[in-house]
């Protein structure tokens, strides 16, 4: 068997676990050729999960930054027990093509977010479709936010969107700052529909839109759909799965 891959941020902290987690691994003889260990924080494992799409391999994270919701807490004691009984959740991206004032086309994927956000001091002037159905025929606001359920407790929640569960099948569209309708509170939409966002004065009220950390300038159109061709396996330790963390989260918003 292939001895299992192990991904680390470059900071001290994620190359001091690294260490830990090779000698443990070592010492204790544990091979799984079908995982990767990534250490570090949410950004970082976005980054290696879009790297490694074409793998079909299993990702499980040690977090070493901040908030690490993706991410598992590192336990140097019970690391190899951890990763023996982890539990497995698929989750697939969104896929956002953009396309800029050059009529250029430039397509990414996003696991938590794309935003669509303004990008002077003038706020944005959006239309969003969802086929042929018209979601708001014009938004005025500091911009918009498609979030996929693993996405719906980051970016989502500070702009007081909904939390999705994971199997719902479901995506939230959520305005930052919404100027004019003033009310409107975004909608929760089936993922199986494209999402069709139209900057509607592209010259005087530029935009741009950021797939997770990915940015393209002065947008004229995004179009936005699940790619359920793309599944990103995430193991989680079995009292701290991907579905209990969302459940948490849910919690503390309807107590808060």
């Amino acid at each position: 068997m292939t001895r299992l891959q192990i991904i680390s941020d470059k900071n001290k902290k994620s190359l001091k676990i690294k260490k830990i987690v090779t000698d443990k691994i070592n010492s204790q003889q544990f091979k799984n050729n079908n995982l990767v260990i990534v250490i570090g924080g949410d950004g970082f494992m976005l980054e290696t999960l879009k790297k490694n799409k074409k793998l079909k391999k299993q990702f499980y994270g040690i977090n070493s930054g901040n908030y690490g919701f993706l991410m598992n807490k590192f336990s140097s004691k019970n690391i190899i027990k951890n990763l023996s009984k982890a539990n497995l959740i698929s989750i697939s991206p969104l896929e956002m093509l953009v396309k800029n004032k050059n009529n250029q086309l430039k397509k990414s994927l996003a696991i938590n977010e794309v935003s669509v956000l303004r990008q002077s001091r003038q706020a944005a002037s959006l239309s969003i479709k969802q086929g042929s159905r018209q979601i708001i025929k014009k938004l005025v606001s500091d911009g918009v936010l498609v979030s996929t359920p693993a996405g719906s407790t980051a970016y989502n929640l500070s702009v007081h969107g909904p939390i999705l569960s994971l199997n719902s099948k479901k995506l939230s569209i959520a305005p930052i700052s919404p100027f004019r309708p003033r009310r409107w509170r975004g909608k929760i939409v089936n993922d199986k529909l494209k999402i069709t966002i139209t900057n509607l004065n592209p010259s005087k009220r530029p935009i741009s839109a950021v797939a997770d950390n990915l940015e393209v300038r002065n947008v004229k159109s995004i179009v936005i759909k699940t790619n359920n061709k793309i599944k990103f396996n995430l193991l989680y330790d079995k009292n701290r799965s991907l579905q209990k963390k969302i459940k948490i989260e849910q919690i503390r918003k309807e107590t808060s």
